[in-house]
């Protein structure tokens, strides 16, 4: 018997655990974690330890940003239930990162990578991977305005920095047409690369370049190809490339016959760049190019075929001395450098370093790519990590020449894209991120009155709560800088009411205001308590979790009331038998009380719970009077009328 009476208790938890961890899906599913974390919690003292409930406790800790708790519980799933689901351990991945744990989370990530070798996470760049190269091409979510510039000729046009109002380009435009083929570049029929100069403004909030004329010297422009500049901080010294000459300032070649590139010094004196100096580096047996200055003025860093290459251009970076001598080049590595091209680096004012490339995983040909290589020193343990910039910077064509000055986030880039003036022009770029405001009133849905002091949640398409704000005494509530193009979902609660939840998307224009208004519904109504009906199944008083859901209600607001004493009433329509129905009602009365017990409501706070049959029906549709199914749903209802206790 005690056995018999044992497996009908362990029966009873079980079904009752089940049903209680749907509840707690439900609030999971409504975006109520605070809700949900108390049911998950009791399920697990009953014993419930699945990992269902482990990994859901994880996440709504992890969508409320509580990461210490999220990574407390999703190591108990992960460690205990292999079969765990990928998702669920690339987010305790993500919690051990967040706090510092790197080794443990790179030992997961071996584990995650194994679980899943089809995910694209974690997994080394594929050249095959289609859904990579869609995403570098998708410009979704990305904000860039970018032009080609005016001063962009029909020839090739490129390699912008801007110093002092001053743009340096290069550019094989001519003032005069060359008839004489000897001084045309065979590689493209242009004339020789030059160093131009134009001038920026800022007109009307937009930059205006215009006035574009050779370099102010005598001695930097000659009948071959200069480019490449870059201009130290105090503007006094300039580094550019140019061919290798002979004495007889004629193209030098060496002895494959190629003319080889070199780097150049000048100073700028009297309004004139002279001083030209061939930097003791060049070397007439490979190249030397695309000179940048570091931040500081203290590394110049180049582009080279030198024999320590490690593909067919690498970039490397030398120091430059106090006195101004250099120390020895060295190569970037094989994070940066491939078996291809690397060329044309930059390097921002945050240390960020920009290159070309047409190697890691890119678009086709040339593309552009950002790494934070240069700002890790030794003792730094912070990953080296490579982005290729995606549209629209980088096409299909040649992307390269990346300029940027991050204190106005405008800048330039060259490509010889489609839809351009010449072989190569230069884009000027603006960064911007796209915000937006969301505004709006909340109100009691039945008279439509403005609520103050409601607690209003954005949260993003994953149900992450990004901010929480409060209405005002007018019901005005606002969050500001939203994403645009995004979804998300707005949450509006408040004690004594029921919630409202609206989904929406932001649009694509910046500055855009979205008016929502929001809409709760009392669940306090004169004296009475009101919640959507409860529906129990067919002849049957077992509290449903449907039903559970909604008393919930019920007990959230006792729970803020300490003091208010109720009384349950369960009525039934007139079909079906007078006495039947009266003890139907009674018994599901008497189940919805047991409810609230078990959730921690004091049985002196319920007085009474009783079932009334269809005595007393709200409607004329009593026994053999034809009525609608709606009409017969308006007598099914249990009130919840509360005795006192409600303003103490």
């Amino acid at each position: 018997m005690k056995n018999i009476l044992f497996i009908l208790s362990f029966m009873f938890c079980a079904v009752h655990s089940q049903a209680q961890v749907k509840v707690a899906d439900q609030f999971f599913k409504d975006y109520a974690y605070y809700q949900a974390t108390e049911l998950y919690l009791e399920v697990l003292k009953k014993g419930d330890t699945t990992a269902h409930v482990l990994s859901r406790l994880g996440d709504c800790y992890y969508n409320n940003s509580n990461v210490k708790l999220a990574s407390y519980w999703y190591e108990k799933a992960v460690s205990n239930y292999d079969d765990i689901d990928s998702e669920h351990l690339y987010k305790y991945i993500q919690t051990l990162r967040s706090l510092n744990q790197f080794e443990k989370a790179k030992i997961w990530t071996q584990v995650f990578k194994e679980r899943k070798q089809n995910d694209k996470r974690f997994k080394d760049e594929d050249s095959f991977d289609i859904e990579k190269f869609e995403a570098l091409e998708s410009i979704e979510h990305v904000y860039v305005d970018f032009e080609n510039l005016e001063i962009n000729s029909v020839y090739a046009d490129f390699g912008s920095f801007e110093k002092d109002g001053i743009l340096y380009f290069a550019t094989s435009r001519v003032n005069d047409t060359i008839t004489d083929p000897k001084k045309l570049y065979q590689w493209n029929k242009e004339p020789f690369l030059d160093i131009h100069q134009a001038k920026v403004e800022i007109i009307a909030g937009k930059k205006i370049v215009s006035d574009a004329h050779s370099l102010v010297s005598e001695h930097i422009n000659s009948n071959l190809h200069e480019a490449s500049v870059t201009v130290s901080n105090d503007g006094n010294t300039l580094y550019f490339t140019r061919d290798n000459f002979n004495k007889k300032n004629k193209a030098a070649y060496d002895k494959d016959g190629t003319s080889n590139l070199r780097i150049y010094r000048a100073t700028l004196k009297n309004g004139q760049w002279t001083e030209i100096t061939d930097l003791p580096f060049n070397d007439d047996a490979f190249s030397n190019g695309s000179p940048a200055l570091s931040p500081d003025g203290k590394v110049l860093y180049f582009v080279s075929d030198r024999p320590e290459s490690i593909g067919q251009t690498d970039i490397f970076k030398v120091n430059i001395k106090s006195d101004g001598t250099f120390g020895t080049p060295t190569n970037l590595g094989r994070e940066i450098n491939t078996e291809g091209r690397e060329n044309f680096p930059f390097i921002a004012k945050d240390s960020t370093l920009y290159f070309s490339s047409d190697a890691h995983l890119n678009l086709g040909l040339l593309d552009i790519f950002e790494s934070n290589i240069l700002k890790i020193n030794k003792k730094d343990t912070t990953s080296v990590y490579l982005k290729n910039l995606g549209a629209p910077y980088n096409s299909g064509f040649d992307d390269f020449a990346f300029f940027i000055d991050s204190d106005t986030n405008t800048g330039y880039f060259s490509s010889n894209r489609e839809g351009g003036k010449g072989s190569d022009d230069i884009y000027a770029f603006g960064r911007y991120e796209c915000k937006q405001l969301i505004t709006g009133i909340t109100k009691d849905k039945i008279s439509l009155e403005t609520i103050a002091d409601v607690t209003v949640k954005l949260m993003d398409e994953s149900g992450k709560v990004i901010e929480t704000v409060t209405s005002d005494a007018n019901g005005f509530y606002e969050f500001k800088d939203v994403g645009c193009e995004k979804k998300y979902t707005i949450l509006a609660g408040k004690t004594d009411y029921r919630p409202d939840q609206r989904e929406m998307t932001t649009t694509k224009n910046n500055g855009d205001e979205i008016q929502l208004e929001l809409f709760l519904t009392p669940l306090i109504i004169d004296s009475e308590i009101v919640i959507n009906p409860i529906f129990f199944n067919y002849d049957k008083s077992t509290i449903r979790p449907d039903a559970a859901y909604e008393l919930e209600n019920i007990v959230a607001v006792m729970r803020e009331h300490p003091n208010m004493v109720i009384k349950i009433e369960s009525h039934t329509d007139s079909r079906g038998r007078d006495a039947y129905n009266m003890k139907l009602s009674d018994r599901r009365a008497k189940a919805t009380r047991d409810y609230l017990y078990s959730r921690g409501v004091l049985a002196n706070r319920v007085v009474s719970a009783i079932g009334y049959g269809e005595s007393q029906l709200i409607n004329d549709c009593q026994n053999d009077v034809k009525c609608s199914e709606e009409e017969h749903q308006m007598n099914r209802r249990s009130k919840f009328i509360i005795i006192s206790g409600y303003n103490e």
